[in-house]
């Protein structure tokens, strides 16, 4: 089996003969409509998807024998097709955008012609339109990929509104020229309601979280199973593993995103899963490939509240719109794909954010905790791995003890964190990162009861260990309040060994003072 890491066009992924998840019955769907926008992550096959359509318009009808389409399109009509790639440019660079948007239309006008009396952008992408239909007696699809790269690559800075205001006037070109166009899609990373590029012509038809489309970039559990058995069962063996620990692995490393309220559809993170089987080895393959630019720089040297952001229930503006807002980055590491949707409330209408899987979770909590914790990422792991080896063997006295010396060698201005109102709010984000990055486990943070919430609870395969932290208290007050609040209750028939562990940290020494064991 072919996998076509690094393939991005559609006619090399069948002339190929690379494994190719078969989305054609969603493409035909979209195909229907006029002028449409998807957002989705990096590496998250918006590439392909406008490959896939520009040869269906194209009416490559061979390219699709034995697909989904080839049963649902009797025509194959050729349209004029104009792709404009964005992703291409480095927009820092003063005067690249223009140079970028003047190189394909050159392109094109190779093609169809151009028209010496047009000089600016607009006009000559409006005349290349017109004359490719005259030319042709069809329509014209225009396919732009990545079309808010030229902005994300300078946000904050100067050249961020010049670039702004040259996509807004090669956009406005669509009002002009609606009645010459058969369709109209752009793919993105951010959504463009609140971007004033769009305001010269109607805004297009976000299909980013209409359920129908949820699968029509990334692979869907049925789709894994069906497309890849074959390489499931290879990777279990290398691994040890039988079939069904593999699936589940799997699952809990590139799963969970979703991109609507149907939370029934799961999308598996597609340049992940590929490279998994194309090298037979799980590993963080997206977060490996680099935190985007401008979503690095819009974090730089802020403790972003991960546990605050991931809480709370949210109605979908506020993290489907165009924000580049440090103070509140919700939207961007939502669209950028770090936040997915995990849970919806129908009565209310409001969403909940959390890590889409492992693979997210434990390399952008690593990223944050470097900053946070003022370490170095090796060094942060190694403790991370020592603690995880201390849990499975239920050595509380060795993670005592690590805890004691990780807290007090942070030096304290990395403890100091300005907006906090009290220390323990700092502590309590401070453990959350610690447990959240312990991956290898369930952990709960705040687990709800009826009566009351439990700091961390941690289930493993043979145990459950539930924590509750203080600060200037004492440790017998925190396994008291385990007790009176029963956060035991749902564990009382449960096999597994469970402790209860109180832990007090002092404000002044900012460590670990006391902490005691109830088994």
């Amino acid at each position: 089996m072919r996998y076509p890491v690094g393939v991005q066009t559609f006619e090399e992924m069948i002339n190929g003969n690379y494994v190719y998840v078969d989305k054609t019955d969603l493409v035909y769907d979209l195909a229907q409509s006029h002028v449409c926008f998807l957002s989705r992550p990096r590496r998250f096959g918006k590439s392909l998807l406008i490959s896939t359509l520009k040869a269906y318009f194209s009416g490559k009808k061979e390219l699709f024998k034995g697909l989904k389409i080839d049963k649902l399109e009797n025509d194959w009509t050729e349209y004029p097709v104009l792709r404009f790639d964005f992703a291409r440019g480095n927009y820092k660079e003063a005067g690249e955008l223009n140079q970028i948007i003047e190189e394909q239309l050159y392109d094109y006008e190779k093609l169809y012609g151009r028209d010496e009396n047009y000089k600016t952008l607009s006009g000559r992408f409006l005349n290349l339109i017109k004359t490719a239909e005259e030319k042709t007696g069809r329509k014209v699809v225009v396919l732009i990929d990545e079309y808010d790269k030229p902005m994300l690559d300078v946000l904050g800075k100067e050249s961020e509104q010049t670039n702004r205001d040259i996509l807004k006037g090669f956009y406005g070109t669509f009002k002009d020229a609606d009645d010459h166009l058969r369709f109209v899609f752009l793919t993105g990373v951010t959504k463009f309601s609140q971007v004033s590029v769009f305001s010269g012509f109607n805004q297009p038809d976000d299909i980013s979280m209409e359920s129908r489309f949820d699968a029509i970039c990334g692979i869907t559990e049925e789709e894994l199973y069906s497309y890849f058995a074959e390489p499931i069962k290879e990777l279990a063996a290398k691994n040890e593993y039988n079939e069904y620990e593999m699936k589940t692995e799997l699952k809990k490393q590139y799963d969970g995103y979703h991109f609507s309220s149907n939370l029934s559809t799961e999308v598996y993170n597609p340049f992940s899963i590929i490279n998994a089987f194309k090298k037979m080895f799980i590993d963080d393959y997206w977060y490996k490939t680099g935190t985007p630019t401008y979503l690095a720089e819009l974090l730089e040297g802020r403790n972003i509240n991960m546990q605050k952001l991931t809480g709370q229930a949210y109605e979908s503006r506020y993290f489907v719109d165009y924000r580049a807002d440090a103070e509140d980055p919700l939207a961007m590491l939502y669209q950028s794909g770090y936040l997915t949707i995990k849970e919806y409330d129908r009565r209310r209408r409001v969403y909940k954010l959390d890590f889409p899987n492992s693979e997210v979770r434990k390399g952008f909590l690593s990223l944050i905790a470097n900053s946070y914790f003022n370490k170095q990422s090796a060094e942060n792991d190694n403790w991370i791995f020592k603690v995880d080896d201390m849990l499975r063997e239920s050595n509380l006295d060795g993670v005592r003890d690590a805890f004691t010396s990780f807290l007090s060698s942070i030096p304290y201005e990395a403890n100091k964190d300005e907006r906090a109102k009290d220390f323990e709010t700092h502590f309590s984000y401070t453990f959350y990162i610690i447990f959240k990055l312990l991956s290898c486990y369930t952990t709960l943070i705040e687990k709800q009861n009826s009566k009351g919430r439990a700091d961390v609870i941690i289930e493993t395969d043979n145990d459950v260990f539930i924590f509750e932290f203080k600060l200037d208290g004492s440790a017998e007050e925190a396994l008291k309040q385990i007790e009176e609040k029963q956060y035991d209750l749902p564990y009382l028939d449960d096999t597994r060994k469970l402790h209860k562990i109180g832990v007090n940290i002092s404000s002044e020494s900012r460590t670990v003072e006391e902490w005691l064991v109830d088994d």
